[in-house]
C-alpha cells in the first residue's frame, strides 16, 4: 500500500456514528465504509435500515438501537457492539437537531421560549450529542492498542450564533469547546494516540432546519437567501461534503490533529459580508 493509500484507508477498523440513520449521519456512515471501515449505525430509528442499504452497497454495516440521552442504554448498546462487532475505533457523535418549540418566531418571543424545548435541545446536542457517547465509548476506546477518534458535529452556531435559535446555538458552542476540553484532557490522562476533533458544518438542508430555510413550496425563505447570498460557494451543503473530513480526521491522515473544530461551510465564516 503506497503511503496516500494508508493515510486514507479505514481497513481494519470499526466506526459506531450515533444519529448514523440521519441524512449526515448515514452519509459518514457511508463514507467511511467506502474508506474500509467497518460500519455500526446507532440511532433511536431506522438503525437496521439504514445498515441494510450500506450492505447493499458493499459496506460492512450493522444497526443498533441507542438513546443518546439515557447513558444506561447508551452503555446496554456500547456493551452489546463491544459483544458482537469488536473493538470501536471511530466515534461519530452526529446525533443533534432543532425544534420549534426552542425557535423565535413572530408567534414566540425569546421571553417566552419555554424551559423545556430549550433544555431539551441543549440536552440533544450536548449531552447525547457529545457528552454521554464520549464517557460510555470513550472508556473503551481509551484502551486501544493503537490509539482511536472521536469526531463530534458541532455547527457554523458555534462560530456566529444565529437569529431565533438560541438554545441551538449555545449548545452547539458547548460542544465546540468540549471537543477541546476533551481532547487535552484524554492526551494528558490517558494517551495521546486518542483524538477529538469536530466538524462545523455550514448550511445543510435535513428535516430539523428545513422549515427555517424553504416555503412549502421548496422556495427559499429569507432567511435561506441571505444564507446563500452570504455563502460564496453559492449553495447549501450537500451531505457528501462531509465525508472527506471525516475520513481524513478518522484515520492516519490526520494522527497529529487533536482539539480542532474544522468548518465545512462553503466558506461562510470567512465572508464578512463586503
Amino acid at each position: 500500500m503506497n503511503i496516500v493509500k494508508e493515510l486514507f484507508s479505514l481497513e481494519g477498523k470499526t466506526a459506531v456514528i450515533t444519529g448514523g440513520a440521519g441524512i449526515l449521519g448515514s452519509a459518514i456512515a457511508r463514507g467511511l465504509g467506502e474508506a474500509g471501515a467497518t460500519i455500526v449505525i446507532c440511532d433511536l430509528k431506522n438503525s437496521a435500515e439504514t445498515a441494510q442499504e450500506l450492505r447493499r452497497g458493499g459496506i460492512n454495516a450493522t444497526g443498533f438501537l441507542i438513546d443518546v440521552l439515557d447513558k444506561n442504554k447508551i452503555q446496554q448498546t456500547h456493551d452489546q457492539i463491544i459483544k458482537e462487532v469488536g473493538q470501536v475505533d471511530i466515534l461519530v457523535n452526529a446525533a443533534g437537531g432543532n425544534i420549534k418549540e426552542a425557535t423565535t418566531s413572530k408567534e414566540l418571543s425569546f421571553f417566552d421560549l419555554p424551559l423545556p424545548a430549550l433544555e431539551k435541545v441543549v440536552a440533544l446536542n450536548l449531552f447525547g450529542g457529545a457528552i454521554l457517547p464520549a464517557q460510555v465509548f470513550g472508556r473503551s476506546m481509551i484502551k486501544n492498542s493503537e490509539g482511536a477518534s472521536i469526531i463530534n458535529i458541532s455547527s457554523m452556531n458555534a462560530f456566529r450564533p444565529l437569529t431565533r435559535i438560541p438554545g441551538y446555538s449555545a449548545a452547539k458552542a458547548a460542544v465546540s469547546n468540549f471537543t477541546q476540553w476533551l481532547a487535552v484532557h484524554l492526551a494528558q490522562e490517558y494517551d495521546p494516540r486518542i483524538r477529538v476533533n469536530a466538524v462545523a458544518p455550514g448550511f445543510f438542508l435535513t428535516d430539523q432546519n428545513r422549515y427555517l430555510l424553504q416555503d412549502d413550496k421548496g422556495n427559499l425563505t429569507p432567511r435561506g437567501e441571505t444564507i446563500i447570498q452570504h455563502t460564496p460557494a453559492r449553495r447549501f451543503g450537500n451531505p457528501e461534503d462531509l465525508i472527506g473530513v471525516c475520513i481524513w480526521l478518522a484515520g492516519a491522515a490526520s494522527r497529529f490533529v487533536t482539539g480542532t473544530v474544522i468548518p465545512v461551510d462553503g466558506g461562510f465564516n470567512a465572508f464578512s459580508g463586503v
